[in-house]
């Protein structure tokens, strides 16, 4: 696929970057991963592992760490960023001078431009000056039990379909499959909203409201995801896949879930200062709400949104959680 030295440059070793460098190492193909900390490279070059995000999970001989962009890029025409999405558009630009028009980028990075609420792909097309193929990974994985091969799932989508067949045939594996999908603003919308409704799913069940109500969450909050996605031009087929409702089952149901556990630590009585703290990771739910709450209200339509938008109030303006659910209950009856 390429004569490059690696055939795929991840960027952010974070816990899923991480992951998905490994599983791609596994197959014997050279992989480079790059972490903004030369101190965190040395360590990781040393122990032989991502000991912060994937402790004991061993790097394969054929991944290679680096914390020098231009070194990264060079080696590899296909690119894989893996950061917060409130550092994507940062970190294109610092990758933008390193970039040739042979490059091809993809993300896994889930959530929308934080100041603007554009998707990453519109964002992505105002940083980089000329036509590039993009895509996005978006589907129920959690990094170590990607790391550990267990049976994953996944879907891409963007705007090139010999890329897309390349990166899918790429990422495969025994254990990682990928698929296709036709979506491309609903695999990216619901790679983003997931996380918010997953951060009221763990505010109800810290608040003891059972499976009955975390249940209705989830329902009404696809609800929410696909109003939002069909006014935005996605289909609602589109949020029915992996990338859709697997992911919003995955994240609202397990505890892996970054966004799940602080939502059950704030209604536990925790402050969301206290719960990130405690979690000491990034919860992309928590600013991607404020985002969300943005876009909203920049749309020139009556878009109803009640769970995110109680939840902004719970997390920006101090509402309780119990009360935040007591108004949703209280909204008129309507038709499903």
């Amino acid at each position: 696929m390429t004569d490059c030295k690696s055939a795929l440059c991840v960027i952010g070793a974070g816990s899923y970057g991480t992951s998905l460098a490994v599983s791609v190492a596994s197959k014997g193909l050279n992989v480079t991963l790059w972490d903004r900390k030369p101190e965190r490279v040395l360590h990781m070059q040393k122990e032989g592992e991502n000991r912060f995000y994937l402790p004991g999970i061993k790097f394969p001989k054929t991944l290679k760490l680096t914390s020098n962009l231009s070194e990264a890029l060079k080696d590899s025409t296909t690119i894989l960023l893996v950061v917060p999405s409130h550092t994507f558009k940062d970190i294109l630009k610092q990758i933008l001078p390193f970039l040739t028009p042979k490059h091809r980028l993809a993300w896994a990075t889930k959530g929308l431009d934080r100041d603007s609420g554009e998707l990453l792909s519109v964002a992505a097309s105002e940083v980089i000056p000329f036509n590039m193929p993009m895509a996005a990974l978006s589907g129920p994985t959690f990094a170590r039990e990607l790391a550990l091969g267990l049976p994953t799932a996944i879907a891409v989508a963007g705007t090139d379909a010999e890329f897309i067949s390349e990166l899918c045939n790429l990422m495969h594996t025994p254990t990682f499959r990928i698929y296709e999908c036709p979506d491309f603003i609903g695999l990216q919308l619901g790679g983003a909203i997931k996380n918010v409704i997953a951060i009221a799913a763990g505010l109800s069940d810290g608040l003891g409201y059972g499976a009955n109500a975390r249940t209705a969450l989830i329902t009404r909050g696809l609800a929410e995801m696909i109003r939002l996605g069909v006014s935005l031009g996605a289909t609602e087929r589109g949020f029915m896949g992996l990338s859709g409702l697997g992911d919003l089952i995955l994240t609202c149901t397990d505890n892996q879930s970054r966004n799940r556990r602080f939502g059950v630590m704030l209604g536990q009585g925790l402050q969301a200062s206290e719960a990130l703290e405690k979690i000491g990771q990034v919860v992309e739910g928590y600013t991607m709400t404020k985002t969300l709450h943005k876009l909203i209200l920049s749309m020139d339509m009556d878009l109803q949104m009640p769970i995110c938008s109680e939840l902004y109030e719970v997390l920006y303006n101090g509402k309780s959680g119990s009360q935040a659910a007591h108004d949703l209950l209280a909204r008129s009856l309507k038709s499903e």
